[in-house]
């Protein structure tokens, strides 16, 4: 038999949900368990991943379900998490099937065999990559299962969804789906956060332990030759609770400026009234090396001279140490 007439491998593809809510800590050492059981994972933050078992399956020596059955036991036993896994032939069916494992955790394998037959019997809005507005759309017209969208001519679902959403659909209805997992990481962040010795219902208390969090960021990506494309504020009250939110910047920046315009913005959309807060996190989101960000050209003097400022604050806390300078209303918060 020539080299051309060997059966090529079926693709096995693994889609992992995590609960909602998941730490980023914790989403992080998820995505190094799938590290264990293949090399090939493509993180989909903030709690799902995808994972390539084509060639795993043979080096452990066990089934696709059974790795993902591994898989569960190692989330719940190491990280006290539990998952829902979808595995299929594909990207489209791997990700349909975990949406259908009930929660807390289970996994579902669907085998190449089972494929048509299985995404037939679901309602049109259980495929993965269908809205709910083009769900809307297609049971309007009487599509309201994936074996009807599969039988209806490809045309008919480009002039009902358009054309490129359209002919994905009924190749995903079909089964088709011929997109490989790609390798990727989650972006690096970094974190800095404070707690409350009591629970602080003060505004200007709270607003200083923010500004201190924004100087502590942004003196720690600087050092790092780093910059965040988006800030993510997490505010923890008492009762356990909590509130996030994240929001981009205009450009990536490590400048206490841009900073803090944010990190207000962000605190001013919690629209806080008498919550009786018990801490603060500020993390720099999807990081970038700062000496690849463009540097545009300013003629605003006051912002150049704070930028200046800023370096000269930078040199002194590395010669006499982090606390050497810094606002008045971080220091005023410390005494």
């Amino acid at each position: 038999m020539g080299a051309d007439a060997r059966p090529q491998r079926r693709t096995v593809v693994m889609h992992v949900r995590c609960p909602d809510r998941l730490p980023e800590e914790t989403y992080r050492q998820v995505l190094e368990e799938l590290a264990g059981l293949s090399p090939v994972v493509q993180a989909l933050p903030p709690t799902a991943a995808l994972v390539d078992l084509t060639g795993a399956i043979r080096y452990h020596g066990t089934t696709a379900h059974g790795l993902g059955e591994v898989l569960r036991v190692r989330m719940i036993s190491r990280l006290g998490v539990d998952v829902r896994v979808g595995i299929g032939p594909s990207i489209t069916v791997a990700a349909t099937a975990s949406a259908q494992v009930p929660e807390p955790g289970g996994v579902l394998t669907v085998g190449p065999e089972q494929v048509t037959g299985w995404l037939a019997q679901l309602p049109v809005e259980a495929l993965h990559g269908i809205g709910p507005r083009q769900a809307a759309t297609l049971r309007d017209y009487g599509i309201h299962s994936v074996g009807l969208l599969a039988a209806v001519l490809p045309a008919t679902v480009q002039r009902l969804l358009g054309g490129r959403a359209g002919r994905l659909a009924t190749d995903h209805a079909r089964g088709i789906d011929p997109r490989p997992v790609v390798p990727r990481t989650l972006p690096a962040s970094a974190t800095v956060r404070c707690t409350f010795g009591r629970h602080a219902l003060d505004g200007a208390a709270v607003r200083a332990a923010l500004l201190d969090l924004v100087v502590r960021l942004g003196i720690d990506l600087r050092r790092r030759g780093q910059a965040p494309r988006a800030l993510t504020l997490t505010l923890k009250f008492a009762g356990g609770t909590s509130w996030d939110k994240t929001r981009r910047l205009t450009e990536p920046s490590a400048h206490d400026d841009d900073l803090r315009t944010l990190a207000y913005q962000l605190m001013d959309a919690a629209s806080l009234q008498r919550g009786r807060l018990t801490g603060l996190a500020l993390r720099g989101d999807d990081l970038v090396d700062a000496d690849k960000v463009a540097q545009q050209i300013s003629l605003d003097d006051t912002r150049e001279d704070r930028l200046l400022a800023e370096q000269a604050m930078d040199r002194i806390r590395d010669k006499f140490g982090p606390t050497a300078i810094g606002p008045a209303a971080v220091y005023r918060r410390a005494s």
